[in-house]
């Protein structure tokens, strides 16, 4: 399978599967039924998953359980699937297992089809109606850049909305990139984001991805073609939440030294997912392919991505904001420039912030 149309392949699965409807029926499952999933499970995990040992031991565990009687109180469909993505997270420690109720999957397959350009037109709606996951930008006090970023669509659907986000933070002296509730999405749009914090003409290898069921390798890089690039200080907020793609950049951002991570240590879910069906329209996430970062040919699978400053989530904004100001301060000339940053800086340490004023100048 070639590159594209793997990752096409990534994002048809993803898109649909966040832009469904899941489970409208509850439909109900004797054991004989459950028997056949789990048999089902067993083999696509031990033909897929990128662990072979792992995937063995939890197939034999889950099939064991289901022989001794341990999934008799799952009588329908939803709670079965509720059953197998709790023991498959557990028994694996790998958190990017799931497993619901969907009709109609199409599993992937070795000549996958592209999809129409009427879905790709309807995806790119829906993704626009989400904002490209970026859920604010701002300018805080100090002049310092402010992007919340949820999740990493297809690169086709939030390029140009990435873009045009930096291009709004280009006069700013300092960038702050929440992540603490970003849950992932898509490699390939990972790099694209980071290729805007890199010197054009600066191509980087970020990332290699290895795929188990085709055997197949993809680099990852900075794309040069980017002409917007922001070349001051880069803060990453995290959180426990930060997972998978929030990840990746979290721990290409330090990997590269090109930004300082603020917060908690990362969830630790580094092995994308492709789909499949087990029956019953129970379909189950499984990790099939590895991320290795090109810098030190490693991951945070299990371990997470672990702050610069480690501080609570809640407090990851005012603790960057705070380093950027003492920061700025230190750096400006004496001066009204100084000043300014200085009475920022105390506002922001006590978590005072001005208040808009609505009248106008002279009116008491």
């Amino acid at each position: 399978m070639s590159g594209r149309k793997k990752f096409v392949s990534a994002v048809v699965l993803s898109s649909m599967l966040s832009f469904s409807a899941f489970a409208a029926e509850d439909t109900p499952l004797n054991a004989s039924a459950r028997a056949a999933i789990v048999q089902t499970l067993v083999t696509k995990m031990n033909a897929n998953y990128i662990e072979p040992a792992v995937a063995e031991r939890v197939g034999s565990a889950i099939a064991r359980k289901n022989t001794e009687g341990g999934y008799a109180s799952a009588a329908s469909v939803k709670a079965f699937s509720e059953a197998l993505a709790k023991d498959l997270r557990e028994l694996s420690g790998d958190l990017h297992f799931g497993a619901a109720f969907y009709e109609g999957l199409r599993e992937r397959s070795a000549t996958p089809e592209l999809p129409s350009r009427a879905k790709m037109e309807e995806w790119r709606e829906q993704t626009a109606r989400r904002g490209y996951d970026i859920e604010k930008i701002e300018r805080l006090p100090g002049n310092i850049g402010y992007i919340e970023l949820r999740g990493f669509g297809g690169p086709e659907f939030v390029g140009a909305a990435y873009t045009a986000a930096m291009s709004l933070m280009a006069g700013t002296d300092a960038l702050i990139l929440d992540l603490r509730r970003n849950g992932g999405g898509s490699p390939a749009s990972v790099a694209y984001l980071m290729s805007h914090f890199f010197p054009l003409g600066d191509e980087r290898h970020l990332i290699d991805m290895y795929d188990r069921p085709t055997g197949a390798t993809r680099q990852f890089w900075t794309v040069k073609t980017i002409a917007q690039r922001y070349d001051k200080p880069v803060y990453v907020l995290t959180s426990a939440r930060t997972f998978s793609g929030g990840e990746d950049f979290s721990y290409g951002i330090q990997a590269q030294k090109r930004g300082t991570v603020v917060g908690e240590t990362t969830g630790g879910g580094s092995n994308p997912v492709s789909w499949f069906n087990v029956g019953q329209d129970i379909i189950v996430a499984i990790p099939t392919a590895r991320a290795t970062n090109a810098v030190t040919k490693t991951n945070w699978e299990h371990v997470g991505v672990k702050p610069d400053i480690a501080v609570p989530a809640a407090q990851a904004l005012q603790t960057a904001h705070v380093a950027i100001l003492r920061m700025l301060a230190s750096s400006a000339k004496e001066g009204n420039e100084r000043k300014e940053l200085q009475r920022v800086l105390v506002m922001a340490e006590k978590g005072e912030s001005e208040k808009p004023v609505y009248t106008l100048r002279g009116e008491r």
